[in-house]
């Protein structure tokens, strides 16, 4: 059983950083994602990477300012968070999958985390 945990988040001032880091165990995974939902709204796609961190895709939103990355050896990925925005308040959660790569739909994930609460307050 795939079991993902994620740390890093956090209450941080506009323009400041946050990493979040998400240690996976118990399976074979193809990606991992990273999805956010703020109150109110449905959870969004971030950023996702393959299993060898071969390809990476970001969400309009974020790209420049969000990196994905992976360490293997580890079995975790990070969300290195810059710039960071008031609208970038939410929960964010950590996904995997063993089916695709380059997955931006929630529906191609089979595991997430519990999620880690990010607000960037004005």
């Amino acid at each position: 059983q795939v079991q993902l945990v994620e740390s890093g988040g956090g209450l941080v001032r506009a323009g400041d950083s946050l990493r979040l880091s998400c240690a996976a165990s118990g399976g074979t995974l193809s990606s991992y994602g990273w999805f956010r939902q703020a109150p109110g709204k449905e959870r969004e796609f971030v950023a996702t990477i393959s299993w060898n961190g071969g390809s990476m895709y970001y969400a309009n939103s974020v790209k420049g300012r969000f990196t994905i990355s992976s360490d293997n050896a580890k079995n975790t990925v990070f969300l290195q968070m810059n710039s960071l925005k008031p609208e970038d308040t939410a929960v964010y959660y950590c996904a995997a999958t063993g089916r695709f790569i380059g997955a931006v739909r929630r529906s191609d994930y089979d595991y997430w985390g519990q999620g880690t609460q990010v607000t960037v307050s004005s």
